[in-house]
């Protein structure tokens, strides 16, 4: 036994016998590395799928308010021929020329009118191009610039049963008419701009789930043809130097 023990004790010190390694090697295997991260891929191509999902069906739901909305009303902006007919007018003598009330600014009216001639209001853009350009001029071209609050405030400081009173009273009821139409118009606008922006995100959410899908199985394809023996986060120069030391001395 003292014989065999000494044997041992030389075979280590003249490096004819390595002990045992038990040092765990820092780090992380590559390939679960890699299989980590697409599952992290994985996940966020899902959230990106419930995202845009959801981002049409918002989109689909505003514009289709949007239009049913607009439909009922049943409101068309002014006809090709009345157009043309105020512009010829225009062209001859100015606004003073211009006969049709239904344009009492044409000069700004007929380019912005023009593009949706005799159509039904059934966009989000018509709605506010009617209660801009159609609406908003006809309120601006009336007393008091149609304003409704100096409207009203001129209709309750006239004198009661005077010429004034009853003219202010009267344009007080197509004051308030024409600014509730305008504002509902353009809250109808603001709702097409809101389906329009959810399908531009939902148009970003599926194209950010077709690349992290590439890239998710880009990573999986690359774990499966990662050696075991390959590492990463393992403290890279330190640990290879003193792995390499290690194997020198033995």
């Amino acid at each position: 036994m003292a014989q065999a023990l000494c044997a041992v004790i030389i075979c280590v010190a003249t490096g004819g016998l390595k002990l045992p390694d038990n040092k765990e090697e820092p780090g992380m295997q590559r390939r679960v590395f890699d299989r980590l991260v697409s599952g992290t891929g994985a996940l966020l191509v899902v959230v990106l799928l419930v995202a845009g999902g959801l981002l049409t069906w918002g989109s689909s739901f505003a514009s289709s308010n949007v239009h049913n909305q607009l439909a009922q009303q049943q409101i068309f902006f002014p006809t090709q021929s009345e157009i043309n007919a105020v512009k010829a007018q225009y062209a001859k003598g100015g606004q003073k020329a211009v006969t049709d009330p239904e344009f009492p600014n044409a000069k700004l009216m007929i380019p912005a009118l023009s593009p949706y001639a005799g159509k039904q209001l059934l966009t989000g853009t018509e709605a506010q191009v009617y209660a801009n350009d159609f609406i908003g001029q006809h309120l601006y071209a009336m007393p008091l610039h149609g304003i409704y609050s100096k409207v009203s405030s001129a209709a309750r400081a006239a004198k009661p049963g005077s010429k004034a009173a009853l003219e202010f009273s009267g344009l007080e009821t197509t004051v308030f008419q024409g600014t509730t139409l305008r504002g509902l118009l353009l809250e109808a606008y603001g709702f097409g701009v809101v389906g329009t922006v959810m399908m531009w995100g939902a148009v970003a959410a599926y194209a950010g789930a077709v690349l992290l899908l590439i890239l998710t199985l880009l990573g999986l394809r690359h774990a499966a043809q990662t050696p075991p023996e390959a590492r990463v986060l393992d403290g890279s120069d330190a640990y290879k130097a003193e792995r390499k030391e290690t194997v020198s001395v033995s």
